[in-house]
């Protein structure tokens, strides 16, 4: 397994195209553990470099 931390925007771009790659991986494999964990790195990158912030409830069903 070749995981490294997401230090910049090639870093991201690298762990979404091995996620691309990964995806369809049998259940249980060495695949599906490193995906896994790209999935979890590439979540919290974009949860402190891109959040969502919830939406005003007076927006939404106002």
């Amino acid at each position: 397994m070749s995981v490294r931390p997401i230090k910049n925007e090639a870093d991201y771009d690298a762990a979404l195209a091995e996620i691309d790659r990964l995806m369809g991986a049998a259940a249980g494999s060495v695949e599906s553990d490193e995906l896994e964990v790209l999935v979890t790195l590439v979540e919290a990158c974009e949860a402190v470099h891109w959040p969502i912030e919830a939406p005003d409830p007076v927006s939404v069903f106002g």
